[in-house]
């Protein structure tokens, strides 16, 4: 199996209360009585109380275009991406030269060389180390990126790999657009990066590491979905595409793939003792649990991660995977753990854990 050996998760410099989000982008993006009335019903219903921003507040009325926005997801981007590796392999007790494979996933920005290349000669990661940059996995990024890195580390069990998240979604805010969507984006999304380190099973530390063991892993695809999450990308950079039927696909289509998954391991949700789920916003939150037959207590850590810094797309499941191996008490040793997030496709991705 696959070992986690440390999470460490970042957040963007500039923090605030919703309510302050709220003031400043009602100003910013809503020109009628109307607008602002559903912009600030949005921000009240959708359970988060503060977020981190890449930029102080006053800056997002800037309008400089998606090549000055893509500019500055390099530049706050690479700082954060910094932090968050050197923070996992320092907890990890790992040196940059040993990592072989560095994963790395965001939807929020562009970057040619990439994120992990530009931060490789900054950490001392290894001119030989392999890189595999995706984009346009969105929210799901985080589950995804964990599941390549367990695919990998099944072929190189001696090798230490690591998923890097950087995910600036404010950025991407589109002043000129009052659709919903978009409104509901400005309520719920927050910025900040993550980095996951795992070794395979034959590493040599592979005992010594405390964290979870990846079992197995499981990837779908919902034909006829295509328009339900995503981005339209045009001039003015990244417009956010988000149908009002998530909820109910995540009631169709996610539970079902959840009960499926766990019953080829002999498990049901009940068996269950650590849930790490990608904080999709309240509605998305509330078809999970009742498509399941969760308790409260389930999804507490998810919920409380909404609220505390937001929807932070790829990055969040794994703040919340930081979490739940922070929380006390832990999960059970030997107890099995479900982390799983949606994204664009629409898809999910279900990885298995063992605490």
């Amino acid at each position: 199996m696959t070992t986690i050996a440390a999470v460490h998760g970042v957040l963007a410099p500039h923090r605030y209360e919703q309510g302050e989000i709220t003031e400043a982008l009602t100003a910013m993006c809503a020109a009628s009585d109307a607008q602002r009335g559903v912009l600030q019903r949005l921000h009240a219903t959708a359970a988060v109380s503060t977020r981190h921003l890449a930029l102080p507040l006053e800056r997002y009325r800037e309008s400089g275009g998606f090549g000055r926005a893509n500019d500055l997801f390099i530049d706050v981007g690479l700082r954060l991406a910094e932090e968050a590796l050197s923070g996992a392999l320092a907890a990890a007790g790992l040196a940059p030269e040993e990592v072989d494979l560095v994963v790395s996933t965001s939807v929020t920005g562009i970057a040619a060389p990439s994120l992990e290349a530009r931060l490789a000669g900054r950490v001392g990661l290894r001119p030989d180390v392999k890189r595999v940059p995706i984009f346009g996995l969105g929210c799901v990024g985080g589950a995804a990126g964990l599941a390549r890195l367990h695919d990998y580390l099944q072929g190189h069990p001696g090798h230490v790999a690591v998923l890097l998240s950087v995910e600036l979604c404010s950025l991407t805010l589109q002043r000129a657009d009052t659709s919903v969507p978009n409104m509901v984006a400005g309520a719920l999304f927050g910025d900040g990066a993550a980095a996951l380190v795992a070794v395979g099973r034959h590493h040599p530390r592979s005992g010594d590491f405390a964290g979870p063991r990846v079992a197995a892993t499981r990837s779908r695809l919902y034909p006829g979905t295509e328009r339900a999450l995503g981005w339209d990308i045009g001039d003015s950079g990244f417009t956010i595409v988000l149908g009002a039927e998530l909820p109910e696909l995540v009631r169709l289509h996610v539970g079902e793939d959840v009960r499926s998954f766990l019953a080829e391991h002999d498990l049901k949700p009940p068996d269950v003792t650590g849930w790490v789920a990608h904080p999709g916003g309240p509605k998305v939150l509330d078809a999970l649990q009742e498509s399941l037959g969760l308790d409260a207590r389930a999804l507490e850590l998810t919920r409380r991660s909404l609220a505390e810094v937001g929807n932070l797309s790829s990055a969040s499941v794994l703040h919340i995977l930081r979490d739940t191996l922070a929380h006390d008490p832990p999960p059970p040793p030997g107890g099995p753990g479900l982390l799983l997030a949606m994204g664009p496709g629409f898809c999910s991705e279900l990885v298995l854990l063992r605490w």
